[in-house]
């Protein structure tokens, strides 16, 4: 009884508030997210510092900055909000799918292209259901949503990570898009990886597409021209930049731009959804990857099953 008195002093609240300071990095934006006023968010941080007797936060007048013992605490707080995200889910159990609601995201490549085509659908299979969308670089979206900030990701397999569970939905093969009147555009024309270095136009860092067109190239090495969105890529490619490899979803109706299909198997990507192994919610997963699976099969006659 001694330890759950102790414990009266700290509320899921105050976690909250912690968490979403962290991430933030600014009081008043935590403050906002939260729906409460900054003072407020300040003065229940301040009396959780007192009480655990830890300095979470080093106040300055530019930033707030976490401190050593307060990236543990974080961590810690982090696990109890997810913990407690999963009691809800227990309880909430036999009545809408995920407790009506659930926290979607996919990355940048595949989410602006495949959302928006899927979520009349998506409505008809799972009425019941609020979707919270959002879209990222793949190690971002995994590590929120092994931290509990996510409950599902769509993304590009394989994906090595054993505190997850993953579940294939579809093959979605790659275009070569290139500017019009360019020889890839021509019957018999180079292919991807026949073109020289400087033609083939990449995505940066972090995007798994980038490296599954550099896993094709015979000479990676020399591409060295880069956008940071899918959609910059093809803005170069109509201005007669380059040729980049496009998904099929992302393949859009602008004009200047020639897209070749890509018979070749390594010239595609499975797609699947992802979510925490420890989730009590696996059934509901399942049930939500053959439902998309087959929403996202009727969608484009160009896509394959797994």
């Amino acid at each position: 009884m001694n330890g759950l008195a102790n414990l009266s002093g700290l509320s899921l609240r105050d976690l909250e508030y912690v968490v979403a300071v962290a991430e933030y990095g600014s009081f008043v934006k935590a403050a906002e997210a939260c729906g409460v006023s900054q003072p407020s968010l300040s003065g229940q941080i301040r009396k959780l510092e007192s009480w655990v007797g830890v300095t979470i936060f080093e106040r300055t007048t530019r930033r707030v900055i976490v401190t050593t013992e307060g990236q543990k605490f974080l961590g810690q707080a982090r696990i109890v909000l997810n913990e407690a995200r999963s009691l809800l889910a227990i309880a909430r159990r036999g009545q809408a799918p995920f407790g009506g609601s659930l926290r979607l995201a996919a990355i940048a490549t595949l989410g602006p292209y495949l959302f928006p085509r899927i979520l009349g659908a998506f409505k008809n299979e799972f009425p019941e259901l609020k979707l919270i969308l959002g879209e990222g670089l793949t190690d971002d979206l995994v590590e929120r949503l092994i931290g509990g900030e996510l409950d599902a990701v769509l993304l590009s397999l394989p994906l090595e990570q054993r505190a997850l569970t993953v579940m294939p939905l579809f093959v979605e093969p790659f275009l070569l898009a290139s500017p019009e009147a360019h020889p890839a555009s021509l019957p018999g024309g180079p292919a991807w990886e026949a073109l020289g270095g400087t033609e083939r136009l990449l995505l940066g860092e972090g995007h798994c597409l980038r490296e599954q067109a550099l896993a094709a190239c015979s000479s990676p090495e020399s591409a060295t021209r880069h956008a940071t969105s899918l959609e910059t890529l093809k803005y170069m490619v109509a201005a007669g930049e380059g040729c980049t490899l496009v998904p099929t979803l992302a393949r859009g109706n602008g004009e200047f731009i020639h897209y070749t299909p890509l018979p070749d198997r390594r010239y595609s990507r499975t797609i699947g959804l992802a979510w925490r192994r420890s989730d009590p919610r696996d059934d509901d997963f399942r049930g939500l990857a053959l439902g998309l699976k087959k929403i996202s099969l009727a969608l484009d006659p160009n896509l394959q099953p797994t």
